[in-house]
């Protein structure tokens, strides 16, 4: 018996060089993907100029160029960086981690600008390759100095253990992705996911012909402001407890619940605020508060109370119902007319890139987050 406690005991055991940071792996694949999509994005009127996809390599430097400009593009490729480095902990480490996190920052970058030579709204260019490389070289020697911090034993890797279950990394992340992806506006306060107007465009533009999948859904019902009301109510609360409840289900038993969970809220509705005085104007601060949305929170705090001491199985299955109803109802529901007319005033300017990053997020969160209450690797018990 005691030979076998010893066995298992040394199974346990993290290897000498530390574990592989498998959340950093997921992070990773996802940032690209926020990098491609900001990159190419809007993703219209894409034509051959007869240039080679190339040719911007050997291109003069660009004459015009703001200081932004540079800024941004050293600023993006830091945390693809960081992410590479940890990623490949402990294959790699040290200087040829920081080499293998420079070149894939380099063929990325090289990529997107290739692509870009096709698109008429972009401009493919040798100075964005050198500054996303440099962004991509000190994210990598920063990930260099904290992966201890990170990955070893350390205080916060000790938090973590002690507050969440063995497998909470990948929520956590995607948990983590829940207030960043309050930054793009929607027509409903946390209503994510709203991809039947692209859908509906690509196919027009691909059928070309006019078409609205929306109209043909809901068969040309016209709504009145009630209906516009009791939507935004549902989306706001099905939103806020399908979050939520996915943290309960991570938790720990003498983890401290409520403070997290709302930290996680509060981080969400901040950023919400703030990316709203930023796109519309201190004014609009809270333009996001109205009666749809305050009686959503309010609807969605009742849900968590009776469901914050439930099992983690049942939160896990409420959770992603209460997704699923969200996603439905935001994709069924016609964006609001005052929505629209505010949409209309908004000059994305120098933010495109950050917009399609943006907008990536709020489009693909929940079904990263069905994904992972669904996957059953991920899932608890």
């Amino acid at each position: 018996m005691a030979g076998d406690a010893a066995t298992e005991a040394v199974k346990r055991e993290p290897p000498p060089g530390g574990a592989p940071a498998v959340s950093a792996r997921i992070g990773l694949v996802v940032y690209a993907l926020l990098i491609m999509y900001a990159s190419w994005f809007p993703f219209t009127g894409w034509r051959n100029n007869g240039l080679p996809a190339w040719s911007f390599l050997s291109a003069p430097m660009p004459h015009y160029w703001t200081g932004f400009d540079l800024v941004t593009n050293v600023i993006a490729y830091i945390p693809l960086g960081l992410l590479a480095v940890l990623a490949i902990y402990p294959l790699l480490r040290g200087v040829p981690a920081i080499v293998a996190a420079l070149a894939l920052g380099l063929l990325l970058s090289a990529g997107m600008e290739a692509g870009q030579t096709f698109l008429p709204s972009r401009v493919a260019s040798n100075l964005d390759l050198l500054t996303n490389a440099a962004g991509a070289m000190i994210g990598a020697i920063a990930g260099h100095y904290t992966s201890r911090l990170f990955l070893e034993q350390s205080r916060l890797l000790s938090l973590r253990q002690r507050w969440f279950s063995q497998e909470a990394g990948r929520g956590l992340i995607v948990l983590g992705l829940w207030p960043l992806a309050q930054i793009y506006p929607q027509a409903y306060l946390f209503g994510h996911g709203q991809v039947l107007p692209i859908a509906t465009s690509w196919l027009g533009n691909l059928l070309k012909l006019p078409l609205d999948l929306g109209v043909l859904i809901r068969q040309g019902r016209d709504l009145s402001s009630e209906h516009y009301w009791l939507a935004e109510s549902i989306i706001t609360a099905s939103g806020l407890a399908g979050a939520v409840l996915t943290m309960m289900c991570l938790f720990r038993k003498r983890s401290p619940k409520a403070a997290l969970a709302g930290l996680l809220v509060a981080g969400a509705l901040t950023s919400k605020s703030l990316a709203s005085a930023v796109i519309f104007g201190p004014d609009h601060v809270f333009a996001w508060l109205t009666p749809g949305s305050q009686a959503g929170l309010l609807i969605g705090a009742m849900m968590l109370a009776g469901l914050v001491f439930a099992p983690p199985a049942a939160q896990r299955r409420v959770a992603a119902l209460a997704l699923i109803t969200a996603l439905l109802l935001v994709n069924l529901m016609p964006v609001n007319p005052y929505f629209v007319a505010t949409m209309q005033d908004w000059s994305q300017g120098k933010f495109m890139n950050f917009n399609g990053a943006a907008q990536l997020l709020s489009l693909s969160w929940p079904f990263f987050m069905l994904w992972f209450l669904y996957h059953p690797v991920h899932r608890v018990k």
